[in-house]
């Protein structure tokens, strides 16, 4: 199954329309669809596609580039249906490469988890380079793809590396599908099936195609997400673990342990390091960085309405919606889980079910602001911020002033509060609670605050009769049903 990344493929299209060779990089989490894209663009638009792919770490150690040159010989055998050939260094490796590629033929080559690749090697990545300038730039009908999921390593080794100033025709950070994209995967099914069951499974997966492709349409929200998430074998019980395996380096340990602290609320640097007994120095940075450029962290920095200008404080919040839903219910829930105590169990009937969700779905829709801006009405105005609103105050008597906004959307003149509720039946009563947010909302002189609900559920009439809120979106329009 491929849906979505429309725009990605009309971008890397737009390459053959060069009279020179493309190099191309590409980041992202593990499971997002990387290698899948270009799987996709080759498939639709090249005569020819060659694919290569790193041996991961083991015990926390590169792959010995013996190995890593041995398996790219038998990937290169398999795919030119030619004989393995003996390749004592990469510099030989891409020479054969390069005898592979037809001038006539338009052909893209991936290179993927390139950091387990070269990891072994120093001077790997100045091979690459030579290899570029002196083979693969030559031709006319190629794109090369580095690709991987360890950003830093690219950044640091390829991308920020001097030699490659200039070289690169393209870099993509790939994000998360958007909502409108998901429900797709739910099939001919998508049409009879009510937003709230898509929204709850999505609100435990994201966006994140891997993930998508377990969903079985036949089944319920519930068993779906019991399935894949609370049993011994589902993909989403063991997933976390794969990806944030010590074995793939030290540094691992060092992500989930950040994790874990914001998996109980978004969090400033200072505080991400006191939590973890850790000093704030380069290290910390560097890894929420990683995390961040990964998709599994958001800095949500956002601008501050009283002056305008962005805050000074970086708060930091987990992004990803598996990673949350993992760390608050299942994880706790390991052992049980294993022993098979939740094969029968109704989840919606489990102690803080709702509040789990309703906190999940409230990620889920900061995370597609974006795709929430078209039904704000906010036409043709620039948008300097959109990010969740945190506003600490107390007043003389010690009574709390302060306020929070599930999503702060904010264009020179308006600030779009937007509250996200996931109940059965939302009542008059959340009028009130907004009223009491935006009146503790600091404002810059001329700028208007406008009140917008995104909900799933039953709104009571009442709720859109009285014209309170400036926008009122079912969360059923973010999924374009």
């Amino acid at each position: 199954m491929f849906f979505g990344r429309k725009e990605q493929l009309e971008d890397l299209e737009a390459l053959w329309r060069k009279r020179t060779s493309s190099l191309v990089a590409c980041r992202g989490r593990r499971r997002i669809g990387k290698s899948t894209l270009f799987r996709e663009f080759a498939k639709r638009t090249a005569d020819a596609y060659l694919e290569f792919e790193g041996l991961p770490p083991r015990d926390g150690r590169p792959v010995p580039n013996s190995e890593q040159l041995g398996a790219f010989a038998a990937a290169l055998a398999r795919q030119t249906n030619s004989p393995i050939l003996s390749l004592p260094n990469w510099y030989d490796a891409f020479f054969w490469l390069d005898k592979a590629i037809d001038d006539s033929r338009r052909t893209v080559v991936l290179l993927d988890e390139i950091s387990w690749m070269g990891g072994d090697d120093r001077n790997f990545p100045g091979t690459l380079r030579t290899a570029w300038e002196t083979f693969f730039h030559r031709h006319e009908k190629l794109v090369v793809v580095v690709c991987g999921s360890v950003s830093a390593w690219i950044q640091r080794n390829i991308l920020g590396n001097t030699g490659f100033t200039g070289r690169f025709s393209r870099d993509y950070v790939l994000s998360e599908l958007p909502l409108a994209d998901c429900a797709a995967f739910w099939g001919a099914a998508a049409g009879r099936i009510a937003a709230r069951e898509m929204l709850d499974v999505l609100s435990v997966t994201g966006g994140v195609p891997r993930y998508l492709e377990e969903i079985d349409p036949g089944l319920s929200a519930d068993e779906n997400i019991r399935r894949l998430c609370f049993t011994k074998g589902g993909t989403l019980f063991q997933d976390f673990d794969a990806i944030f395996n010590p074995l793939y380096g030290p540094k691992s340990e060092f992500k989930r342990k950040i994790l874990a602290a914001l998996a109980g609320g978004p969090l400033s640097g200072t505080e991400i390091a006191a939590r973890l007994g850790e000093p704030r120095n380069g290290h910390l940075a560097a890894t929420l960085k990683e995390l961040a450029e990964g998709g599994f962290l958001s800095d949500d920095q956002g601008i501050n309405p009283e002056t305008g200008v962005e805050s000074r404080i970086l708060r930091y919040r987990l992004r990803d919606n598996y990673t949350r839903f993992f760390l608050k219910y299942v994880e706790p829930n390991k052992r049980a889980i294993e022993r098979g105590a939740f094969r029968f169990t109704r989840l919606s009937s489990l102690p803080g079910w709702d509040s789990v969700m309703g906190l999940a779905f409230e990620n889920l829709v900061v995370n597609n602001a974006m795709e929430l801006v078209p039904f704000l009405g906010i036409g043709n105005a620039t948008i300097l911020s959109a990010a969740p609103f945190r506003h600490a105050r107390h007043g003389r008597d010690g009574s709390d002033r302060g306020c929070q906004i599930d999503l702060l959307v904010q264009t020179p003149r308006t600030a779009y509060a937007v509250e996200v509720k996931r109940k059965t039946r939302i009542g008059p009563e959340i009028e009130d609670e907004m009223e009491q947010r935006l009146s503790r909302i600091p404002l810059r002189r001329g700028v208007s605050v406008r009140p917008v609900l995104v909900f799933d559920g039953e709104l009571d009439p009442v709720v859109e009769g009285d014209g309170y809120f400036d926008a009122v979106v079912p969360a059923s329009k973010l999924l374009g049903l």
